[in-house]
């Protein structure tokens, strides 16, 4: 299933479910059967063992005949961040790409040698914002906005010092993240401030489903800028899979459901470039990752 919030007119954000062009509101759904299902996302995700499957039967009963009020067009709604404001912060993955490692190494003094632990740091909520959102260029801050196309992984279940071989049991779904970057705002090696500014953490258009990715480790995911392709690999290029991100983290920090794991982006960053490229207001950044979804964000002066 494609999962998504969404507004319509005035009215607040709204949990939802893409089928065949329509966005059908799960609340509503459940109450056409008098069963009180969630409107928000992370309640959702809280419940997900029970109402992922009541879901899955409700939609495949209704055999694309909703109850009236309960399913709009897709392009009649303004869809949202899949989690508008998550709980806590994001985990972003530094250096999750081999031929990253070698560009990072030449243009921003990161060491040459493959990390041998996963690279920790994050991005807080507040970074965060929905599809065809504004990314915002403040040049008082900085002169070298950068950009990352990464899968985004969700958890559903609680983990707590889980085994590689149980990890994945723990995933709800998969998502799209460009992870913004400001090269010129890194603090003695210390990356929250270059990356978790205002708008940094651009995430949609949906949630997709862990049982409908049966392997996140070959997807391609890319990313253009003005149109002009700038990052295109392959998810089996990860250093730390899936499996390992999770047990790692998970060791010495509990993840709980609606927690984001940025898993990291492949070669072609700005600061990669020769000469160097950076985001400047007029700029559009359109990412994906096949499968999941793709993401626009223009790029406007503040």
């Amino acid at each position: 299933m494609r999962l998504v919030t969404y507004t319509l007119g005035s009215s607040g954000a709204r949990l939802g479910v893409l089928v065949n062009g329509l966005v059908v509101d799960v609340e509503r759904l459940g109450a056409s059967r008098d069963l009180a299902w969630p409107s928000d996302m992370l309640s959702f995700i809280d419940n997900s063992v029970t109402l992922l499957p009541a879901l899955r039967d409700a939609l495949e009963n209704a055999n694309g005949r909703f109850p009236g009020g309960s399913a709009v067009a897709v392009e009649d709604v303004k869809l949202q961040a899949p989690i508008p404001r998550p709980r806590k912060n994001i985990f972003g993955i530094g250096l999750n790409y081999r031929a990253h490692v070698a560009e990072s190494a030449k243009s921003l003094d990161t060491d040459k040698d493959l990390p041998k632990q996963p690279v920790v740091f994050s991005k807080p909520p507040t970074s965060v914002i929905g599809p065809g959102a504004a990314i915002q260029h403040n040049a008082k801050m900085t002169q070298q906005l950068d950009w990352e196309v990464e899968l985004a992984v969700i958890i559903g279940k609680t983990a707590s010092r889980i085994a590689v071989e149980k990890a994945m049991d723990h995933v709800f779904g998969y998502s799209v993240m460009i992870d913004i970057s400001a090269r010129d705002n890194r603090r003695a090696g210390q990356w929250i401030f270059s990356k978790g500014m205002d708008t940094y953490a651009p995430f949609g258009p949906c949630i997709v489903t862990a049982d409908e990715i049966p392997n996140p480790h070959d997807l391609r995911l890319w990313l253009t800028k003005n149109g002009v392709m700038k990052q295109e690999s392959n998810t089996k290029y990860m250093i730390f899979d899936i499996p390992v991100l999770i047990s790692d983290i998970s060791s010495g920090m509990t993840l709980e459901p609606g927690d984001i794991i940025a898993t990291g982006t492949p070669e072609g960053v700005g600061a990669g470039m020769s000469p160097q490229e950076w985001l400047w207001p007029g700029d559009v950044v359109e990412a994906g990752v096949d499968g999941v979804g793709v993401i626009r964000h223009p790029v406007v002066a503040i």
